[in-house]
């Protein structure tokens, strides 16, 4: 008889900020306030012409996200992503970034009602993802990353983000847009409407 397959289980809880641009760049941030290396921040870039890049801080994210995500370039820089009055500013050597962050969204409020200890579980994520594909295009809360890990999304919050500024690799990004087409890091994307979610993110790894 084959046994239950086992594994280990970090979790990453933060904020993940996903955009689009007038000039075809979408951006998905990461802002990681705890996990099992502590605060940190990431940047992944899909350009008009499908070239996905990942911004790391270290090696040590680099070697873990691009083993779990695909891309056509990493490049190891500092990510630094602070409050402002009206949002964030995110500050590395190829992108410089402001985003407004507005209210919630309606499909923030409706995540408001479900305990947070529900919405970050794995179980809730497998039981929600159905719902999410069909209503969310090319948003999955669970799926199979890389080197056979799982990776289940748990969130617990929606705002709008209603503005942008900012220039990759020295071009101006142009005003806020949907994140259209769906970014392709892995099985999942940010919702088209430009937003930030706060999440727990859990990944299985196999022993």
């Amino acid at each position: 008889m084959r046994g239950r397959r086992s594994g280990v289980r970090e979790r990453f809880t933060g904020r993940i900020a996903g955009v689009g641009s007038a000039s075809g760049v979408r951006v998905v941030v990461g802002r990681w306030d705890d996990g099992p290396w502590g605060a940190f921040a990431d940047l992944m870039v899909e350009d008009a012409t499908g070239y996905r890049v990942l911004v790391a801080p270290d090696e040590r994210v680099r070697d873990f996200v691009a083993s779990t995500y695909t891309f056509d370039e990493v490049v190891i820089t500092p990510v630094e992503v602070t409050d402002t009055v009206d949002g964030w500013h995110v500050a590395s050597s190829p992108l410089d970034l402001d985003l407004t962050v507005g209210g919630p969204t309606l499909l923030g409020r409706l995540l408001g009602l479900v305990p947070r200890r529900v919405a970050t579980s794995p179980a809730w994520c497998t039981l929600i993802d159905p719902v999410a594909r069909v209503v969310l295009r090319g948003v999955r809360t669970r799926g199979t990353a890389g080197q056979e890990r799982r990776e289940w999304y748990g969130a617990t919050s929606v705002r709008a983000v209603t503005s942008l500024r900012g220039r990759w690799r020295g071009e101006d990004l142009g005003v806020l847009a949907p994140v259209d087409p769906p970014c392709r890091f892995g099985f999942s994307s940010t919702p088209r409407r430009p937003s930030v979610t706060a999440v727990v993110t859990t990944i299985e790894r196999t022993r």
